[in-house]
C-alpha cells in the first residue's frame, strides 16, 4: 500500500525534509537543520509539526456522549464542551491499550476523536454503529499543525490571534481565511502550545505564514525526543498489546465510578491482583543512549525491558522509559544490557524535563 501524503507534503519537500514512512503516511523525519536543532528550538522558542497523520474520527449525534462513555476509559463528565481529554481504548479481553486518544469535545453533540495514525480504522470500528450517532473518519479533509514551545503563542498571535488565545486543554471553533477550523490547547512535547485542524485546501497558507513569523519546522525525530524528555508514552512502545493503563502508570485516565466501559472487567481484575510491572524512567551515564528492547538488570537479575530510549539534548545523557518489576523503585541503581555491553543507570522520576512553571 502506498503511504498517504499530508496536505503539506509539497511544503516539506520544498524545505528538503527527510521523508520517512510512519503509520501508513510519508512524513518528515527532520529538516536540514537536524533533529537536535529542532528539539532545542521547541524548548527555547517555537516550532511547528505537521501531525496530519493523526486520525480524526468525528462522532456526532444526540447519543454521542453515551457511546464514548461506554467505549473509552476516562469520564467526559469531568469536562464539558469546549474542552479536550486524554483517554484510552482498551482490548475487552486483557485490557491492553488498543490506542491512547485525545478527545476534542467541540460542541454538545460533536466530538473529534484523535487516534494514532495506524489505529484510526480500529478506533472507528470500536465506536460501532448506533442509532442517531455517526462516527466518520474525516482525516483526509483536514491538516493538523502543532505549534509548540515557550514562544508558540506569541508567534502564532502575529498570524492568528484567536487561535493563540485557546487555553490549555481548551477547544474552540474558529475561522481561518473564512473557513471553519478547530483549535485545541494540546500537544505532545511537554511545552505549551496548540494544535490546529484546518481544511486541507488552506493548510499551506497557514504553514507559510507560520514560517514567515519565524516558527521553525520540526519533524518526527524531534517530536520523539521531546515527548521522551516529557515522559509521554508512545503507542507501540509504552502502550499496546499486553500493556495496560495500570502497567503504564496511567491509572488516572481510568474512571471507575462512571459505569461500564470496554475492557473494565479485565482491568479491574488486574487492579485487584496488582500489576506485575510498572513503567519507570531511567537515566543512564554518558551520551550513549539506551534503546528499545534492551534488558534492564538490578541486584544481579533481569527486572524489565526498555520501551523507549534516546539521548536527551537538554540533560546531555541517555534517558529511557522501561517496564520494570514493581519492587524496583526510584533511586535504585540498574544496568541496561545492549549489544554486548552494559550502561550504568538509575531509576528516576518522570518527566525528565519540565518547562519552567509547569
Amino acid at each position: 500500500m502506498t503511504d498517504r501524503r499530508s496536505p503539506l507534503d509539497d511544503r516539506h519537500r520544498a524545505l528538503d525534509a527527510k521523508m520517512v514512512p510512519f503509520g501508513g503516511w510519508d512524513m518528515p523525519l527532520s529538516y536540514p537543520s537536524g533533529t537536535l536543532a529542532e528539539h532545542r528550538s521547541c524548548r527555547d522558542a517555537a516550532v511547528v509539526f505537521d501531525v496530519s497523520h493523526l486520525g480524526t474520527v468525528r462522532v456526532e449525534g444526540d447519543g454521542a456522549l453515551e457511546v464514548l462513555q461506554r467505549t473509552l476509559t476516562n469520564d467526559l463528565a469531568k469536562v464539558a464542551p469546549g474542552r479536550a481529554q486524554y483517554t484510552h481504548l482498551l482490548d475487552p479481553d486483557d485490557a491492553s491499550v488498543v490506542d491512547d486518544i485525545i478527545v476534542w469535545w467541540v460542541d454538545e453533540h460533536r466530538f473529534d476523536v484523535m487516534p494514532n495514525a495506524s489505529n484510526t480504522d480500529g478506533v472507528t470500528a470500536a465506536l460501532g454503529t448506533h442509532d442517531g450517532v455517526t462516527a466518520a473518519d474525516v482525516t483526509a479533509t483536514r491538516a493538523v499543525l502543532a505549534v509548540q514551545g515557550p514562544d508558540a503563542r506569541a508567534k502564532l498571535a502575529t498570524v492568528w490571534s484567536e487561535a493563540a488565545d485557546v487555553g490549555r486543554f481548551r477547544v474552540a471553533t474558529l475561522e481561518w481565511r473564512g473557513v471553519p477550523a478547530t483549535v485545541a490547547g494540546t500537544g505532545y512535547t511537554g511545552e505549551d502550545g496548540v494544535e490546529v485542524a484546518v481544511p486541507a485546501e488552506v493548510a499551506g497558507d497557514l504553514w507559510d505564514e507560520l514560517m514567515a513569523a519565524g516558527v521553525v519546522p520540526a519533524g518526527l525525530g524531534a517530536r520523539d525526543t521531546l515527548r521522551l524528555e516529557a515522559g509521554l508514552p508512545l503507542h507501540g512502545h509504552e502502550l499496546g498489546p499486553g500493556i495496560t493503563p495500570l502497567q503504564a502508570g496511567l491509572g488516572w485516565v481510568v474512571s471507575w465510578d462512571k459505569g461500564d466501559f470496554r475492557g473494565r472487567v479485565a482491568l479491574a481484575a488486574e487492579k485487584d491482583a496488582g500489576p506485575t510491572r510498572r513503567l519507570r524512567g531511567l537515566a543512564t551515564e554518558g551520551r550513549r543512549p539506551p534503546r528499545a528492547d534492551a534488558t534492564v538488570h538490578h541486584a544481579g537479575r533481569q527486572v524489565g525491558v526498555v520501551t523507549s530510549g534516546n539521548f536527551s539534548p537538554v540533560l546531555g545523557h541517555g534517558i529511557a522509559l522501561a517496564l520494570l518489576s514493581p519492587e524496583v523503585t526510584e533511586g535504585d541503581e540498574v544496568t541496561v544490557a545492549q549489544r554486548g555491553s552494559e550502561l550504568a543507570g538509575r531509576v528516576v522520576p518522570t518527566p525528565f524535563v519540565s518547562p519552567p512553571g509547569r
